[in-house]
């Protein structure tokens, strides 16, 4: 079957991003769109989301999907089968690339991996081939501290009954520079990890952000505030018994094993088009960057309002299309300084350099001639170089990347 080229998105397709606001507990560290005690707007979720899918894909006409992906929240909390009909639906709506890489996060202890794995077994005949599992840690009493509902056993557990189900593309999530950890924690944490092998591990620093419990606490002096010196102590660590364990380290917080780099990821650092559905949920689409309305009860009655009227197809996304759409409630023009801006940005997280030729053609302007100047000073100060073509961080400016991305703010 020839996927139909739509007028609207590019020919190479886009990415589908699904958004999960439910939780059964909210970690107290969180700050994304997620909810607790929701439970009786699963079913309408559904319904919506599947509505939303569908009003999409007549609007965009049905382009090419490459990746997709549920997050949250915590997609597999959901009941059995809802996100079997979502994938559904994305089918009809859609054409879903053979081989697509299909994402799902998860969190041990969820039903999803009880019973020998047969959760996992119904996400495979749905089509699912990658989960990605919130970890955190495999110490307890750092769990605790965290609100995750898992032990450190569940965890592993977890990662051996998606591979049982036959589910090999794993990742799993681990935090460092939390208050309390130790250093001999984390070597512990990580080296019963890559005793697992994982196909992918992704690490990330603890941010205290505000409004959050944690920020609060810490306000507070409830809560010890991380210690950064001993935070980027544990990065080195993890840098050299990953790279140890034969994973290549492809951007700033994620390894992976040879050819198993996240695609719907790589997605958004190559600042390529992608559709977000669901309560909160980001789109980029042409020049436009748009977001659902974030509150799942205004979501409800949004879809429900755009369902009644319909699609109305303008020939390209803008912002009068977009402010005709109920469950958009925001957007903005990417186009111009901003787009060389963020393709700097996001681009140079991947750490094996970016292609400023292809990043160009993407962003419109010639990069190296606009930026020269920035470019140029970073190299002095040893935080870029150019190797083969490409333009990349050195490794002294991996845990200071944000002084390197500021210089390319609009």
């Amino acid at each position: 079957m020839t996927p139909p080229v739509s007028p609207i998105v590019p020919s190479g397709g886009i990415s589908l991003y699904v958004h999960v606001p439910f939780c059964k507990t909210k970690c107290p560290y969180c700050d994304f769109n997620t909810f607790q005690g929701i439970e009786n707007l699963m079913g309408p979720y559904l319904g919506a989301v599947m509505q939303e899918l569908e009003l999409w894909g007549r609007l965009l006409e049905h382009p090419r999907v490459n990746t997709v992906f549920f997050g949250g929240g915590t997609p597999s909390y959901l009941p059995s089968g809802y996100l079997q009909q979502i994938l559904d639906i994305a089918r009809t709506s859609f054409y879903l690339s053979p081989g697509a890489e299909i994402t799902v996060e998860a969190n041990p202890g969820d039903p999803l991996f009880l019973d020998g794995g047969t959760g996992c077994e119904e996400l495979i005949q749905a089509g699912v081939n990658r989960i990605s599992i919130g970890v955190q840690s495999l110490n307890n009493d750092l769990l605790g501290l965290l609100g995750r509902r898992h032990t450190a056993d569940a965890a592993l557990e977890a990662l051996q009954a998606a591979r049982s189900a036959g589910i090999s593309n794993v990742n799993l999530d681990l935090m460092y520079g939390l208050p309390r950890q130790t250093l001999s924690q984390w070597e512990d944490t990580l080296a019963t990890l890559l005793a697992q092998c994982p196909a992918h591990v992704s690490l990330y620093c603890l941010t205290l952000e505000e409004g959050t419990p944690f920020h609060h606490w810490a306000e507070q002096g409830k809560l010890p505030t991380p210690d950064p010196d001993l935070a980027a102590e544990m990065y080195h660590h993890a840098e050299a018994e990953l790279e140890r364990a034969g994973y290549h380290h492809y951007e700033i917080s994620n390894w992976c094993l040879t050819g198993l780099e996240s695609r719907h990821n790589m997605v958004y650092w190559l600042n390529e088009p992608y559709l977000g559905v669901g309560p909160g949920a980001h789109s980029s689409l042409g020049q436009n960057r748009f977001w659902d309305v974030a509150s799942p009860v205004k979501y409800l009655a949004a879809v429900e309002s755009w369902a009644s009227n319909g699609p109305h197809f303008s020939g390209t996304i803008d912002g009068p299309l977009l402010e005709s759409i109920p469950p958009v409630d925001g957007h903005e023009f990417c186009g111009g300084e901003t787009a060389c801006s963020e393709t700097m940005i996001l681009g140079l997280r991947l750490l094996d350099g970016m292609d400023l030729v292809d990043a160009s053609a993407r962003a419109g302007a010639d990069l190296s001639f606009h930026y020269q100047a920035e470019i140029r000073d970073l190299e002095d100060m040893g935080l870029l170089e150019t190797v083969g073509g490409t333009l990349r961080l050195t490794r002294p400016a991996y845990l200071v990347a944000n002084q390197v991305f500021t210089r390319f703010v609009e």
